[in-house]
């Protein structure tokens, strides 16, 4: 191999000597060279140009140099004629050890060293390896870079910090998001108590299967007594133990709104099985004033003229306004109260058209500015100044984040048409496609995700804590920030990979995850003949194949051992056919999927398990690119080869960035003035001197 600065024909044996050495230490090997060519510079010829007449450890000579050893070298050709095949032959058997280690692991063409080449120039041979030392930087973990270069880790220090940060804004948010849909929800049973003739508090627990059945009116005097209820109970709302009022501005009984849809002709006649129907649908809007208490909501559509035909009603809706102050605020004891306005909405439903007018309340809540003779005597602002400190600490993490992910895709893609073009260049081949995927890290596009998700959830969630939002957009903000704090711990896989035991688990579902999808493609085709079968047959005599989604669900929950006998217990016995093909059915069902498909789908884990473990024993397969890149040892990162600027668009930095905003043009004139004029070793000049 060349020496890259004024290594003499002394040198050789130096060469020879580091033969045995890996891959990664070659350039350990040229800066002995080096070396030893600057102490034996007076004893032997030059290869490609003098040796330093300053007597500095330089890897390459300057310019001067280079244009005088040039025009000198044409008189010292028998001189140096025994150097040059001295370096050419150890350069040879170099290239042979490195063609050595990277057989064994690929059977494919892997780029040749340009040490194979007779008479290779120094140039050649420098670019080579320093763009090997480029690559092998670039593909270390922040740990080794440390050691390598002193390169603080900044995108990990702002990792850490921002899933410190992005937890603490996440709990402080759900609790305060569980308080407010908790308040909504308490005021929603209260409202069904006050203003739903018939409510009952068993209604209000969920369960599975339903112990009472829906609520919903079967004649039509319900219909006109239900409303009834309702304005009574809006009309006497000051006996209701909550602190509910108008939402007018004296606090007076604001009118109700009642809205009845139909179709525009819908007359049944049974006895002789006739109709006339019209399906277009009308809508009929009329206000019930406070006085519709006396006289009844029946005589009052009578008195305006509207004859109601439940055969043609579809739907009836009645809506009304209710203001409240809630003192325990979301935010805890330290946080103002809020003022809310609730729009009530009593839904009846008859499109059914079955005998039963399903009988339904909502209440959206509406988040108000309170204004008027407001007196609050607490730390409120305190406690609202930590959590927009808090806020915006959040913000900007994650555009730092955001923006050092950003550019380290950046920086990858132009490291990546670099190596392109060096392949192309000195082997005269294509990187293959396993090689440019190598630079593309998915890490940091998952990062650069959720952290857009964060900044949109921080933002809404700031304007909702300053009020500027009336709107409910709790959920909206909910799904941001959960996502973004999902994703955020999902970037802590990254880190752990650096560690054998924890990268098993990563590589694993890596390695699986192309056999995965084609396994449950094929299963997911079973899967949905048996959905659409058991939702068509099924559906209208068994409770959980009501509906497409509920059968897939019902599945599901059988392919997990979940609630069988419960499934098996509601099966119809209206017809012996039907329960037949119940039980054959369920019993095909869970016997190929529990004992045959996730069987077969494990097996597919634990054979990429398998692979895995066999790579760490026997070794990784190698693309091109890595068997270009070779290995490195703990005695490269600790050599100070790496701490030379071997990057083009290096120098971008974060100080680097802050250093120019502050200094300006200052410091760069600095900077280019003390690299010009030192007199210590320089490492590498840059490619433009080696061209010039």
């Amino acid at each position: 191999m060349h020496s890259y600065g004024g290594a003499t024909a002394s040198a050789a044996p130096q060469q020879l000597e580091t033969q045995e050495r890996p891959l990664g230490n070659l350039h350990d090997a040229t800066l002995r060279n080096s070396s030893v060519g600057q102490h034996a510079g007076d004893t032997g010829g030059v290869i490609g140009g003098g040796s330093n007449s300053s007597g500095e450890n330089s890897r390459c000579e300057s310019d001067d140099e280079y244009h005088r050893n040039r025009s000198r070298s044409t008189t010292m050709g028998a001189t140096t004629a025994p150097a040059h095949s001295i370096g050419i032959e150890s350069g040879n058997e170099r290239s042979s050890v490195y063609a050595s280690t990277s057989v064994q692991y690929d059977s494919t063409e892997q780029p040749t060293s340009s040490h194979n080449a007779e008479g290779i120039s120094p140039m050649a041979s420098f670019n080579e390896e320093r763009m090997r030392r480029k690559l092998q930087f670039f593909f270390m973990n922040p740990i080794e870079k440390w050691h390598a270069r002193r390169k603080f880790p900044y995108k990990f220090v702002v990792q850490v910090v921002k899933i410190i940060l992005v937890t603490m804004q996440l709990c402080l948010f759900a609790h305060s998001r569980y308080n407010h849909i908790n308040y909504t929800w308490d005021n929603r049973i209260a409202f069904s108590h006050l203003f739903l003739r018939g409510w009952d508090s068993s209604r209000e627990v969920e369960s599975y299967p339903p112990s009472v059945g829906p609520f919903a009116l079967y004649e039509k005097s319900e219909f006109y007594d239900t409303i009834d209820y309702a304005v009574l109970g809006y009309a006497n709302m000051s006996r209701s133990i909550g602190p509910y009022d108008y939402p007018t501005k004296n606090n007076e009984m604001a009118p109700l709104h009642l809205c009845l849809y139909n179709y525009r002709e819908g007359t049944i006649f049974g006895f002789n099985e006739s109709y006339i129907f019209n399906p277009d649908i009308t809508e009929l809007c009329l206000y019930l004033p406070p006085n519709v208490t006396t006289m009844g909501v029946q005589a009052y559509l009578k008195q305006s003229g509207v004859e109601l035909s439940f055969s043609s009603l579809v739907k009836a809706t009645l809506v009304f306004a209710i203001k409240t102050v809630n003192f325990k605020a979301y935010g805890g004891p330290l946080s103002a109260p809020d003022c809310f306005k609730f729009d009530v909405r009593i839904f009846f439903d008859n499109s059914d058209h079955d005998g039963q007018m399903l009988l339904s309340l909502d209440a959206d809540a509406q988040r108000l500015r309170c204004k008027g003779d407001v007196e609050f005597i607490s730390n409120a602002e305190f406690d609202a100044a930590l959590r927009s400190m808090l806020n915006i600490l959040v913000l900007l993490v994650c555009l730092l984040s955001f923006a050092l992910c950003s550019r380290a895709l950046y920086r990858a893609y132009l490291l990546r048409s670099q190596t392109v073009n060096f392949f192309r260049m000195h082997f005269g081949k294509e990187l293959s496609f396993e090689g440019r995927m190598e630079f593309v890290n998915f890490w940091y596009v998952m990062i650069i995700i959720n952290d857009l998700l964060l900044i949109i959830g921080s933002s809404l969630k700031e304007q909702i804590e300053r009020k500027f939002l009336v709107v409910d957009q709790w959920d909206t903000c909910s799904l941001f920030l959960g996502v973004g704090n999902l994703l955020v711990w999902f970037g802590v896989l990254r880190y752990l990979g650096f560690f054998k035991t924890y990268n098993v688990v990563i590589l694993t579902l890596k390695r699986a995850a192309p056999k995965i999808l084609r396994f449950l493609l094929a299963a997911l085709l079973i899967y949905a003949g048996f959905t659409f079968c058991g939702w068509l047959i099924l559906g209208p005599y068994h409770m959980k194949f009501r509906s497409l989604a509920t059968t897939s669900e019902c599945l599901f929950s059988l392919i997990n051992g979940d609630d069988m006998f419960a499934t098996f217990a509601t099966l119809s016995s209206k017809a012996d056919w039907l329960w037949w093909f119940c039980q054959i059915y369920l019993y095909s069902f869970i016997s190929l999927y529990i004992y045959v498909v996730l069987s077969l789908f494990i097996s597919v884990i634990m054979d990429a398990y398998d692979t895995i473990k066999c790579y760490y024993r026997d070794g990784f397969p190698i693309s091109d690119l890595k068997a270009f890149v070779g290995t490195r040892t703990e005695e490269d990162l600790t050599s100070g080869v790496f701490m030379s600027n071997m990057d083009d668009f290096d120098g971008n930095g974060v100080l680097d960035m802050l250093r120019q905003m502050c200094c300006c043009g200052r410091c760069r004139t600095g900077s280019a003035s003390a690299s010009g004029g030192s007199n210590g070793p320089s490492g590498y000049t840059s490619l433009t001197s080696i061209i010039k």
